[in-house]
């Protein structure tokens, strides 16, 4: 019954230490920033992202170009 014990007791220290080395490993590699991005990209994010990227340019282009058109009605 003693042997049960110390053999039981082994295999969660060996899987505890197993699976700490896991969740250690996966932190800060190239996988789990594909994970992360395609978590990202599945939750809609990326495009969400994208959306006020644009719409920030679009901000900016506008403005331009009513810099534009003032100078050219006071140009005239």
């Amino acid at each position: 019954m003693k042997q049960w014990r110390t053999k039981l007791g082994a295999m969660v220290v060996i899987m505890m230490m197993s699976a700490a080395l896991l969740m250690s490993g996966c932190e800060g590699t190239e996988t789990r920033n594909q994970v992360d991005d395609t978590v990202e990209e599945l939750a809609g994010k990326k495009k969400v992202d994208q959306m006020k990227a644009m719409k920030e340019e679009l901000g900016n282009i506008q403005k331009e170009q009513d810099d534009r058109l003032k100078q050219l009605e006071d140009a005239n």
